[in-house]
């Protein structure tokens, strides 16, 4: 690499420059602080940990988005977090070993190897909370209840749709289906990826039963009427029904508790099928082109950490997050302070920091672009004056 480029980052791994990271840490502080109003406990999962402790059981989805080097000191793989989830979990089974409910929250930096979509970076930093030890729905609502409220109350009436799905209604239908294994697999990755096109090539080859109902499966997406017309198609399989019935409990808990959140159904929904097993959800931001969090039930993920419990949850990008919300711009300028040996003044400084300004020494007699006010000795003592009347007088 030549001297010219040496400030180059590697493709999708940017830096938060002063404004952007005091925004997200604005966003951080605040949303951690919410999760503890509702009990929520914080920890700080370490940022490697050994691949077969960081990627056994969860698929191969994280295993390919996770980062792997050789350890020198132990010679065994280790893994740079792509989702700090996983980690919370084994906290939760191994760490904590708690009996009854757990709940915990978390922030911290991941890494991919390839950015998740177009727009995407490879370096988020996320933020989530887990519920452990209870297999309700009652769960599942808690969950999304505070993530609605996070968006509710940074979003300042900004418009959320919210993207409910269960992956249970997928495995019902194709349990009683009877489908070979192959031919399920293709069925699954044309639905993930929403290719109409690619779903009929496989449908094409399947007996007459089947490939209706999964057509009619296929367009069980768009508002809560939809589900009307899931019981009537899906009434004869008794696990899709209560499935149907879980996502009723939550439509009609944010109806309840959250004016303005327009709801959208994906019956079809399979993002993350091999690590969810129940409940699925993304949250949408008016002007955001992504969801700005996603969720959903994940259970028994600890039972590779020797104690399988329920789980469910959500995370989000902090970045992405304060990218979509206009952080507040303090009106209270910073206060240029004189090098001077006076005890005095040391004492006006700290008072002034203790309260909450911000102070800003002036080296080589300079003043900071952000001070709007300074400290001047009236020969009573050192005293706040503005700016422009410390330059008039």
């Amino acid at each position: 690499m030549s001297t010219e480029n040496r400030w180059l980052l590697p493709d999708g791994i940017d830096e938060l420059l002063p404004e952007r990271a005091s925004a997200v840490e604005a966003l951080r502080r605040r949303l951690l602080d919410i999760c503890g109003h509702w009990g929520y406990r914080y920890v700080i999962p370490p940022l490697v940990e050994f691949t077969d402790s960081l990627l056994v059981g969860l698929g191969a989805d994280l295993d390919v988005l996770t980062c792997q080097f050789a350890d020198r000191m132990s010679g065994r793989m280790l893994g740079v977090r792509a989702d700090i989830t996983p980690q919370v979990a084994r906290i939760d089974a191994h760490s904590l070993g708690e009996p009854g409910v757990t709940r915990l929250c978390y922030a911290g930096s991941t890494l991919h190897s390839t950015p998740l979509s177009v727009t995407g970076g490879r370096s988020p930093i996320q933020l989530g909370a887990e519920v452990f030890g209870c297999e309700s729905i009652d769960a599942d609502i808690e969950v999304i209840s505070l993530l609605l409220t996070l968006l509710q109350e940074l979003g300042e009436g900004r418009q959320i749709t919210f993207d409910l799905g269960h992956v249970g209604i997928f495995e019902a239908v194709f349990k009683s289906l009877s489908l070979p294994s192959d031919e399920a697999v293709a069925i699954f990755d044309a639905m993930q990826r929403k290719s109409a096109p690619d779903l009929d090539l496989v449908l094409s080859r399947l007996p007459a039963e089947p490939r209706g109902l999964i057509r009619q499966m296929f367009g069980l997406h768009g508002s809560v009427a939809v589900m009307s017309q899931a019981r009537e198609l899906l009434a004869d399989m008794p696990s899709a029904v209560n499935a149907l019935d879980e996502l009723q409990s939550v439509v009609d808990t944010i109806a309840r508790r959250f004016d303005g959140v327009d709801i959208y159904i994906d019956l079809t929904e399979l993002r993350g099928f091999r690590y969810h097993t129940g409940l699925v959800f993304a949250a949408y931001l008016e002007g955001a082109g992504v969801a700005v969090a996603k969720g959903g039930r994940y259970d028994n993920v600890g039972r590779v950490y020797g104690r399988a419990r329920p789980a469910t949850g959500f995370a989000c990008d902090l970045k992405a997050l304060a990218g979509a919300f206009m952080p507040a711009v303090s009106e209270v300028g910073a206060v240029a302070a004189p090098i001077d040996a006076d005890p005095e003044l040391d004492s006006a400084i700290a008072q002034l920091r203790a309260s909450g300004r911000q102070v800003i020494a002036m080296l080589d007699q300079s003043v900071d672009p952000q001070c709007t006010e300074v400290l001047v000795n009236r020969g009573q003592g050192w005293v706040v004056q503005s700016l422009a009347d410390s330059e008039s007088s």
